[in-house]
């Protein structure tokens, strides 16, 4: 039996559309899946139709494919509705002390910093930095994980002058050095924002923080 070339090219095109938008819709766009349903139609060989169950099966497959992206749309309501949730529970915060890794402004009142050297340390440093980079301070620390207050001065007792830190708990064991990282300090929330759908907290530094990486909060002392 001779077969039309137009109409032979047009559902081999039409078969190839689906085969490309198998993946496409089932993320974005289903009406691509409609398409092909209509080229099918449009270009099938009259004396060879489409089967009526195969026919079936793909509306029954676009059936799914439409609820799929229904599903995906309202899942990104229910995460805006959520974020706006989070939202106005971050906003509870502000004028809270959070307790967070990052720089620190002092402004002459003590800062609150909460270490926590590793079991096998002999010995614990603050290291304090200023914005420029260069250390300012470097002090011994109890061998504890209780809070310590930094009172803004240097080892030798001179006060620091006002403005933004960086804090660094070095522990070391027999005169090796074994964890270096940023201390938990307590610093003040003055904003809280929502960026691609995360909650951020703007803290007195300047420095943003993930309302998720918040290890403590407490009322302003």
């Amino acid at each position: 039996m001779d077969i039309n070339p137009v109409q032979n090219t047009a559902a081999a095109q039409a078969n190839n559309l689906g085969t490309a938008a198998t993946s496409s819709v089932l993320s974005s766009d289903f009406e691509v899946f409609l398409q092909m349903l209509t080229a099918q139609a449009e270009y099938q060989d009259p004396l060879e139709p489409i089967d009526s169950s195969e026919y079936a099966a793909q509306l029954a497959q676009f059936s799914m494919v439409e609820q799929q992206v229904m599903t995906n749309e309202l899942m990104q309501d229910m995460l805006s509705a959520l974020g706006a949730n989070d939202m106005a529970s971050a906003a509870n915060w502000i004028g809270m002390d959070a307790l967070v890794q990052g720089p620190v402004q002092f402004d002459g009142t003590t800062v609150t910093i909460s270490p926590n050297p590793p079991i096998a340390a002999d010995q614990v440093n603050l290291i304090v930095t200023n914005a420029q980079g260069t250390e300012v301070v470097r002090r011994s620390l109890p061998l504890s994980a209780e809070p310590f207050e930094w009172d803004g001065r240097t080892s030798a007792g001179t006060a620091l002058p006002h403005g933004e830190y960086s804090l660094q708990i070095e522990s070391a064991a027999n005169g090796e050095v074994l964890l270096t990282e940023p201390a938990l300090a307590y610093n003040r929330v003055t904003e809280a924002r929502i960026d691609n759908g995360a909650t951020l907290l703007v803290l007195n530094s300047g420095y943003m923080v993930q309302a998720q990486n918040v290890s403590g909060l407490r009322a302003p002392s």
